[in-house]
């Protein structure tokens, strides 16, 4: 991998990663048309990145959490149906999932079809996040489970339930932000467990490692404070459109 090709996935993971557009999506298709070949490094690389994210977001709401024991709790009940899903299904998601660009694009076009359909009829309301009961929690978690398959969009589903649920949208995005702390973390450990004894790095992969993760952090910061004003201004319908429009060029190249 070249450098310039880490930090164009840097990029996309930190400018996708709490975007409700699949940042797993975006960054498989990212690949696919740098031609890059799929290979254990590549998967690892994928997975290190994301610690730039998780980075941002304890750079932003660190000291929030460390404080809120009742928010701590409905982070660890949503965490739950996700994890549970996760370490069951996690060969299928890998090999089966990830693999299958026509389920990958159907659930890219579904959500997006699913979001603009669903602005037209929600009322945003004012909850705070002090508010979310337990079986709340547990069924955002549910929702957020179906996230394992690419282009679903783990922030997309979480909001889309915090909607349903009573809370505004900019309350919503950033419970999806907390929440990717506990999954995000967990995912990694269970692939970098998965993969163990199966890589090697020379010192130029490590650089890359480096670099990708430096360029997801700073891209992160970035989007994590624009979509929460984005949100306070503006619907998801946004979205759904890039979807359709994103999805149908992927389609056309590839």
């Amino acid at each position: 991998m070249e450098i310039y090709q880490a930090i164009i996935l840097g990029l996309v993971e930190g400018l996708t990663e709490f975007l409700p557009v699949s940042s797993t999506f975006h960054l498989i298709f990212a690949s696919q048309l740098m031609q890059l070949e799929s290979s254990d490094f590549l998967k690892f690389f994928e997975v290190f990145i994301q610690a730039g994210a998780i980075l941002a977001v304890l750079f932003l709401y660190g000291k929030e959490l460390l404080v809120n024991r009742r928010l701590q709790i409905a982070l660890i009940l949503s965490f739950i149906p996700t994890a549970v899903v996760g370490f069951l299904l996690h060969s299928v998601i890998k090999n089966v999932f990830f693999e299958n660009n026509i389920l990958m694009l159907s659930a890219f076009f579904l959500l997006g079809v699913i979001f603009i359909f669903f602005e037209k009829l929600h009322q945003s309301k004012t909850n705070n996040l002090d508010q979310l009961q337990w079986w709340q929690a547990l069924l955002v978690g549910t929702a957020q489970a179906l996230a394992v398959i690419p282009g679903v969009s783990r922030s997309g589903a979480v909001i889309l339930c915090m909607l349903l649920l009573g809370h505004n949208r900019a309350t919503a995005a950033k419970y999806s932000f907390l929440l990717a702390l506990p999954t995000i973390c967990s995912a990694a450990a269970l692939d970098l467990w998965k993969m163990q004894g199966q890589i090697g790095f020379a010192r130029g992969e490590v650089t890359v490692l480096i670099i990708g993760s430096i360029t997801a952090f700073i891209a992160s910061l970035v989007i994590l404070r624009w979509f929460i004003n984005f949100l306070s201004k503006h619907s998801l319908a946004a979205f759904g459109y890039y979807r359709l429009i994103f999805g149908s060029l992927l389609l056309a190249l590839l």
